[in-house]
């Protein structure tokens, strides 16, 4: 059977992140979506945080050192991509804008992108339209419609019962899968599995 594989880029600063506890609920979407189909998923997380020093230096010298060269080889060899980025002066991070810069700008031509933010209020969720969204397009990728942003107020209560949040982590995980598997509408989300509580993430993300 072929597998998919799926790479998702946390471009998170802190230690624990809220960028990296949402891009871990959209990597476990995103596998759950593939399983429907009979996909078997190989998920590859990259911690841009880790990886800073290494990127700073690349766009010095141009070399990319050892795992650096071992992360752009995993986002250039993905059937999709998920990338989650704080909010930054109503934009993405410094940090994941030089990741990019220093991966091949063919890369990404044609892949399946999914784009996802944190932030500390609501009113910086069209950062994903009026920022990042241009840059995946700039690089020829093929961005879902959805894009999934997370702020504090965003845990709560949607329709039918299901936490709103969880609720867009289901859609845009199936347009993702949709993307990749040829389909042009994603699935109405059924059975959204809800997501564990802060707390319970908050300790994952620690555990690390």
């Amino acid at each position: 059977m072929e597998t998919r594989r799926v790479v998702v880029v946390s471009g998170g600063m802190g230690m624990p992140s809220s960028s990296r506890m949402l891009a871990d609920q959209l990597g476990r979407a995103a596998q759950r979506e593939f399983e429907r189909a009979d996909v078997l998923t190989e998920i590859t997380t990259i911690e841009l945080r880790e990886l800073a020093v290494d990127i700073a230096n690349n766009m010095v010298t141009g070399f990319a050192p050892p795992a650096l060269a071992a992360a752009l080889k995993s986002v250039s060899d993905a059937d999709a991509l998920i990338v989650v980025t704080p909010v930054f002066s109503g934009s993405y991070s410094g940090l994941l804008k030089s990741f990019f810069d220093v991966l091949d700008n063919t890369a990404l031509d044609g892949m399946p992108v999914l784009i996802a933010a944190t932030g500390g209020s609501v009113r910086h969720s069209l950062m994903l339209d009026h920022a990042m969204r241009p840059l995946f397009t700039y690089l020829r990728a093929r961005v879902v419609s959805t894009g999934v942003y997370a702020g504090p107020e965003d845990w709560g209560a949607g329709s039918n019962g299901a936490p709103a949040l969880d609720q867009r982590i289901s859609r845009a995980a199936s347009e993702l899968a949709g993307m990749v598997e040829g389909t042009t509408t994603a699935r109405r989300p059924q059975g959204i599995q809800p997501s564990a509580p802060f707390e319970e993430l908050l300790a994952q993300v620690q555990g690390r």
